[in-house]
């Protein structure tokens, strides 16, 4: 099984969380997401890639809510029933002890019959104490030791088990810092005798590893950026760091070997002085460093002075986020869209009608699936407006109900109903605080209009919502949408947006044409009464206004924003050097 894909030279593409399936609960969100979609698409254009991830086997969490509060329960799932256990186990040192790694295959397959080999990396193994065979549990789990042995399992073990597997590597592939140590772990691998430089001294072969590495960032938000003290760092790593070992090393321009130790001082050079930064990390091992939109890359250009960020603008994959009735009427009108995407520009060949009953279609799973968790029956010829993300501060989340009268007034004159959705981190307080005034919010507007709360947020109900929707709404404190990638999900269902301008909508907003750009709470209300509410209701002398927007939103924007062309810009630009 494993043979089909050893016999040409891959890029490893690690990440902490792939969304690989529904059934499998091992990622958190929007990261994990653009992870799956990105080997997706790599299936589905015969791309040459093997993702590297944890096994994760207590998930994330499922999600409860309890008279407006957010309950975690346990999201355990079993990976003997969706994957393959491979029969190579390699060994990372932590604190001075050998941690055994086993490896998990799962195998992603296209719908146009491409494959791409996804490793799990697992711990749970009876050679392993019991808190080691803990360390793949839990996604984002615990404090920052278990964090920091995560990211050794990630980043060294994932290198050594793609030798151990045999993998042809052309090139390392960073899905944020939290992988930076694979960059130690080649370094480690080409370290050398440098007698005629520093006797008796090491050198490494950094240029050579610079040229293995690519790196994404993905939060210009500080507290998204993994620190780890260098006195935790020498716990853990041990001897690792420390003088050398009696294996001989070789001499410049010698093969490299992967028994050299590290000096704790090329940790502190790369990672930074004060604490091991895995994005400095990530950085300084990297010859391509990119951003996931125009106004990220510029962001992170200046938070990281020195590096030339360049700016590779997200995706979301075609076939996995078009709801059925959209795919069908794609696959009757423009053949090949799954694998041209950019063919949707032809969606002004689709019938009026035709477009309209494929997203009544998809309205009407979402309302049945509202009813269903909640017990409340949405109307289906009420403007319904979408919110769904990660329940924290930065997304502002309770944008739209700053002036809740004002609501009401807006919502008396042209009715409107309002679906939300999300999770808070368990350790954000915060954020589990919005969810609650967000039920407060809800009970304040009772009978004037329906605002619901979707529990447990995951990929199913993801594309529910974003289908089902009329409008969908993203309201993030700008520069700190990286990217964001739901209203572009939206555009593939014909759904506008009505967004803040940053991250992807910078790029994405033509006004009045695939959407709407606001700015504050005073300047949704304007937009929502005075122009996009009315457009949907029909009002003025354009009677074809809304269809109009929606294939605007599908022919410039998801013929686009799709991980496709993602992609082929990463294997032209990052790849192929």
């Amino acid at each position: 099984m494993l043979d089909e894909f050893l016999n040409l030279p891959r890029v490893a593409y690690f990440s902490m969380e792939i969304a690989l399936r529904n059934e499998i609960p091992n990622y958190a969100g929007g990261l994990g997401v653009l992870a799956g979609d990105t080997l997706r698409s790599a299936a589905d254009l015969r791309l040459p890639l093997v993702g590297v991830t944890l096994v994760s086997r207590a998930g994330y969490f499922r999600q409860q809510i309890a008279d407006g509060g957010q309950l975690e329960r346990p999201a355990t799932w079993d990976p003997a029933r969706w994957g393959r256990q491979l029969d190579a186990k390699v060994a990372v040192r932590i604190e001075d002890r050998p941690v055994w790694v086993s490896v998990w295959l799962y195998v992603i397959e296209s719908r146009m019959g491409g494959r791409a080999p996804v490793l799990l990396l697992d711990t749970d193994l009876p050679e392993n104490r019991p808190d080691d065979r803990e360390i793949t549990h839990y996604l984002y789990g615990g404090d920052e030791v278990y964090r920091l042995k995560q990211e050794m399992v990630l980043g060294l073990g994932g290198v050594r088990i793609l030798q151990a597997l045999e993998f042809d590597i052309s090139a390392y592939h960073m899905n944020e810092g939290h992988s930076a140590l694979l960059g130690v772990e080649l370094l480690r691998r080409y370290a050398y005798r440098a007698e005629d430089v520093r006797p008796g001294e090491l050198a490494y072969d950094l240029p050579r590893v610079r040229d293995l590495c690519r790196f994404t960032t993905h939060t210009p938000v500080e507290a998204g950026h993994d620190r780890f003290p260098y006195e935790l760092v020498k716990r853990l790593f041990a001897s690792s760091v420390y003088g050398y070992d009696d294996r001989a090393l070789p001499k410049p321009g010698e093969p490299g070997t992967e028994h050299g130790p590290i000096e704790f001082s090329l940790l502190t050079s790369l990672g930074g002085p004060n604490d091991l930064n895995m994005t400095q990390l990530a950085l300084s091992v990297s010859d391509f460093v990119n951003g996931v939109a125009k106004r990220h890359a510029e962001v992170s250009a200046k938070m990281y002075p020195g590096y030339q960020v360049r700016a590779i603008t997200n995706g979301v994959h075609p076939n996995t986020w078009s709801a059925a009735s959209f795919r069908e009427l794609y696959d009757r009108f423009i053949p090949g869209w799954c694998h041209e995407p950019e063919l949707l520009v032809r969606v002004y060949g689709i019938p009026d009608a035709l477009l309209l009953a494929a997203h009544a279609q998809a309205k009407q799973s979402l309302i049945e699936r509202v009813r269903t968790l909640t017990g409340i029956t949405l109307e289906p010829g009420v403007a319904t407006l979408g919110f769904a993300r990660r329940m924290t501060a930065y997304k502002r989340p309770e944008l739209l109900f700053t002036d809740v009268e004002r609501l009401r007034k807006i919502a008396h004159e042209k009715p409107l109903q309002i679906v939300l959705a999300g999770k808070a981190h368990p350790h954000d307080e915060e954020g589990k605080r919005l969810i609650a005034r967000l039920h407060g919010h809800a009970r304040e507007l009772a009978g004037a209009i329906n605002v619901v709360y979707l529990p447990d947020y995951d990929l199913e109900l993801a594309l529910l919502l974003v289908a089902g929707a009329d409008i969908w709404l993203n309201t993030p404190l700008p520069p700190l949408e990286a990217s964001g990638t739901s209203g572009m999900k939206a555009a593939f269902n014909g759904v506008p947006s009505l967004s803040v301008m940053d991250g992807w909508w910078v790029e994405g907003c033509i006004e009045g044409v695939t959407g709407w750009a606001i700015e504050d709470a005073h300047s949704l209300y304007e937009k929502l009464e005075h122009t996009v509410l009315p457009l949907y209701y029909g009002y003025g002398d354009d009677a074809r206004g809304w269809v109009k927007v929606m294939q605007a939103t599908i022919g410039i924007n998801a013929a686009y924003f799709n991980s496709h062309r993602m992609m082929r810009r990463y294997a032209t630009e990052a790849y192929l050097r």
